[in-house]
């Protein structure tokens, strides 16, 4: 562990103990203090958890040290008396020696992996530290940008000049020189304040009675006056560093609290002790004006919850001057904080530079307990034997499903182990490992090029990808050509996609598959088969079921129109040449929905309205759908602009889902045609209501059908 992390472990446990000596003088001097000053109190305590300041001498300082000191000065095995030896007994003695040396060596070899686990976590602990506090404070910092962006999405300008003038008159009271804005939202809990450098009060809103507006208006600006927004998020910030303190999360609730009693406080002192019930009723009345939105951590609001109402209305009717003896106290009360937090200090670099480094500690506690003496440690050299260890070793990693041991590991083998090792995690389809191994090995190597050539030769695209990951642009240049020239898609979109070239590999493929569509419709047409959309037709008759199957069984294409009459199947000579078509016996029918379980039971839709006014949506019935159910979309509109077809839970307010929604382009029928399969992550089974809407103008002519094939999953 680093002297930096044991600094900033010793400012947390620094910050908790004058956390807990504050909530207990809560406790014991209840209301004889100012409100405010038991609100900015806490700023020292701040400064204890984000500074490290202090005396070279302090409680945790020498706590610290002494347990150092513990660590590092702790008794070694007592040596043992060494007994006369003559010449004749020195041989025997030298070897019992050796013997002892290479007993240690073997010793020191079994415990290695978790000396380096156990170096490598203390070592790295400040990074899972770091990675923790960074993302709880983008998380933060990106609800408060959501917050601010709803509220002033939703707010609009007030324009009342009486309004204004009172706000200017507030403003003046309370010694803000900026202008100051002034808003209503319908959505916020209570007034409320943004802004730090551009103030803004926002009012739920416009109807306040003067009186009232005039109590919220001084609030707020108190608010701003004092610079509660940059407190706040000062003390956001030292939440975010020190998570792991369950005291810090304590003393950012105190301070929030502690933060209108003082900013009531603070109001009263301007007007004075006879406006305190009005102040009241003020505070009542925003918090029976809730909105629909909660206020984010960083925003300063009139109003938090009921709970904190109830305290706050019994400390606004009690309120009352502080006599110059309680301001004394509070002076010498600050003073003996201040001197707490300076005697309680900090990990001092000097006490760091009193000790020893963490491998000798830690040398000295696996002493203690006899695991070796390892004073006369010297780490043994790379030899045949300690290959041949090695060897042992990683085949223990593997069968223990160690990845990072297997990762240190497989290095240190030699390259005759390491391709036995590469073959065997290729046989076994052990992605992870095999992985872990090639990063392991020079990507100018033989088994590197062999492996790849490998992987490429079987089409294993998930293995051959991991050699992609380690290959310069030059590499993959040569296999993209090697991939174009074999018209391996595949294989193409993996090396595009390293190269960051995905948009031509999207070019090609679409060119490809139109050339291919091109191709393959001239085929059918020569037989009799024609095509309009995705709509089969044969000897004018619209097809049901088309069926088009390779020699080997795969199938080549298979399309299902509810609303067709016949069904039929391309006839394939054995070297693939379509010469023919047949229709399809009942019997041929029956096994193709068996065999693709499409004997469920099926659903469809019709869909026809002479005309769908602009804006409007149209419930198309309820469903009750499961699990794996499908659902076809296949309506389109003769004239108008936009369409939309969705799902919703209940009403039009929920969630929507398995949503098409097109727009016509130049040239083209405006048409919604989609299929979804039901079931998580993105949905649930259950109760499902469909709709149709016009998003862009008057739809005409609206034809179609959408077809739902149940399979009864649960």
């Amino acid at each position: 562990m680093n002297t930096v992390w044991k600094i900033f472990l010793s400012m947390s446990c620094s910050g908790g103990l004058l956390t807990l000596a504050l909530l207990l003088g809560k406790r014991c001097l209840g209301n004889a203090v100012s409100r405010q000053w038991r609100y900015y109190i806490w700023f020292i305590v701040l400064l204890r958890l984000l500074l490290p300041f202090g005396p070279e001498v302090s409680l945790l300082g020498s706590t610290y040290r002494a347990m150092d000191q513990a660590i590092t000065q702790a008794p070694s095995p007592p040596p043992q008396s060494a007994p006369d030896i003559s010449e004749d007994e020195l041989t025997p003695a030298v070897g019992a020696e050796r013997a002892d040396e290479n007993r240690q060596a073997e010793t020191w070899t079994a415990v290695q992996p978790l000396r380096d686990i156990g170096e490598l976590l203390l070592h790295q602990i400040w990074l899972v530290w770091l990675v923790a506090a960074l993302g709880l404070l983008i998380r933060k910092i990106t609800i408060y940008q959501g917050f601010i962006r709803y509220v002033k999405a939703g707010m609009t300008p007030v324009s009342d000049i009486e309004k204004l003038d009172q706000l200017s008159a507030a403003a003046e009271r309370a010694g803000v020189g900026k202008p100051v804005e002034l808003c209503v939202n319908p959505l916020i809990s209570s007034p409320l304040l943004i802004g730090a450098f551009r103030p803004c009060v926002v009012l739920p809103r416009a109807d306040i009675p003067e009186k009232e507006f005039w109590y919220i208006a001084l609030h707020e600006l108190t608010h701003y006056k004092r610079r509660d927004m940059f407190y706040k998020w000062l003390v956001q910030v030292t939440v975010c560093l020190h998570w792991f303190n369950p005291l810090v999360y304590l003393m950012s609730r105190e301070i929030t609290r502690a933060c209108e009693f003082s900013c009531d406080e603070a109001v009263l002192t301007k007007m004075g002790c006879d406006n305190a019930q009005d102040y009241g009723k003020t505070l009542l009345n925003a918090m029976a004006a809730v909105g629909k939105y909660k206020e984010s951590v960083g925003a300063v609001t009139l109003s938090e919850n009921k709970q904190l109402l109830k305290e706050r209305l019994g400390a606004i009717m009690s309120f009352k001057k502080k006599s110059k003896a309680i301001r004394l106290l509070t002076g010498m009360l600050t003073l003996c904080v201040i001197f707490s937090a300076a005697f309680v200090g900090v990990y001092s670099t000097a006490a760091a530079a009193d000790v020893p480094n963490t491998v000798n500690a830690v040398k000295k506690i696996m002493g203690l307990f006899g695991i070796a003496k390892y004073d006369n440690f010297v780490y043994p050299k790379e030899t045949t034997a300690s290959i041949e260890n090695n060897s042992s070793e990683i085949e223990r990693y593997y069968k223990a499903g160690s990845l990072p041991l297997f990762e240190i590991a497989f290095p240190r083998l030699d390259e005759n182990t390491q391709k036995m090792w590469l073959e065997r995690l290729y046989a076994d389809g052990d992605f992870a490992f095999f992985s872990v191994a090639v990063r392991g090995i020079d990507t100018d190597s033989s088994l590197f090029a062999d492996f790849a050539e490998k992987a490429y030769t079987d089409e294993e695209m998930a293995f051959f990808s991991i050699f992609t990951d380690r290959m310069d642009k030059a590499r993959l240049e040569l296999w993209l050509d090697r991939a174009l020239e074999d018209e391996n898609w595949a294989f193409q979109s993996i090396l595009f996609d390293r190269l960051n070239r995905r948009g031509e590999f999207d070019e090609l493929k679409e060119k490809q598959e139109k050339e291919w569509a091109e191709a393959q419709m001239a085929e059918y047409r020569a037989v009799g088969v024609t095509m309009d959309g995705k709509d089969y037709y044969y000897k004018g008759q619209l097809v049901n079921i088309f069926l088009d199957i390779r020699p080997n069984k795969a199938f080549y294409a298979l399309n299902m129109n509810p609303k067709g009459t016949v069904n039929i199947r391309i006839i394939r000579s054995n070297d693939n040449v379509i010469t023919g078509v047949a229709y399809m016996t009942e019997a041929e029918v029956k096994e193709l929905l068996e065999e693709d379980g499409s004997d469920d039971e099926m659903e469809v839709i019709p869909v026809k309205f002479k005309t769908v006014e602009a804006g409007k949506t149209i419930c198309l019935g309820e469903y009750t759908l499961s699990s794996g159910d499908t659902i076809w979309y296949d309506v389109s509109a003769e004239t108008g602009n936009g369409m939309q077809v969705f799902f919703t839970k209940k009403d039009l307010a929920d969630v929507v889902y398995w949503s098409v929604r097109n727009l016509r382009q130049p040239g083209e029928v405006l048409k919604c045609t989609a299929d979804f399969t039901v079931g998580p992550p993105v949905t649930e089974p259950g109760s499902y209501k469909r709709f149709l809407r016009a998003v862009d103008g008057p739809l005409g002519d609206v034809t179609g059908s959408i077809t739902i094939e149940f399979t009864g999953a649960a």
